[in-house]
């Protein structure tokens, strides 16, 4: 049954994805991948909040599986990161790149302790 829960929080998150990416990305007219780093920050944003939760005792693993593995593995995702990236790379966009790779991890960390602490002070 366990799975079932997987299922349903991919099946909000893939769309989500999709369309926040394409959303984001028609207000930029730049080649920074705007999209991508928007949901992969909301992911971990997500993924924060939850794990502040169940170390509050506010959330299962019911939800950790619909919302962490199902939602946020379906919203987020590195491997288009990583191709983003690496297109920047070889079009000559290195600045992007770099700016890329760093924002991607300093937004995220943030985020994911941004949505913990959060998720701590509410439920603790």
């Amino acid at each position: 049954m366990n799975w079932l829960l997987v299922v349903l929080g991919a099946m909000v998150g893939a769309p989500l994805r999709y369309l926040t990416d394409r959303a984001v990305q028609a207000r930029h007219d730049s080649v920074f991948p705007w999209g991508t780093f928007v949901v992969n920050v909301m992911g971990c944003l997500i993924l924060g909040l939850l794990t502040g939760a169940v170390s509050a005792g506010a959330a299962g693993p019911h939800l950790q599986l619909l919302l962490g593995t199902g939602l946020c593995g379906a919203l987020t995702t590195y491997s288009t990161f990583s191709y983003e990236t690496l297109r920047l790379t070889e079009t000559g966009a290195g600045l992007y790149a770099a700016a890329n790779v760093v924002a991607s991890l300093v937004a995220g960390l943030g985020a994911a302790f941004a949505g913990a602490a959060i998720a701590q002070s509410v439920w603790a």
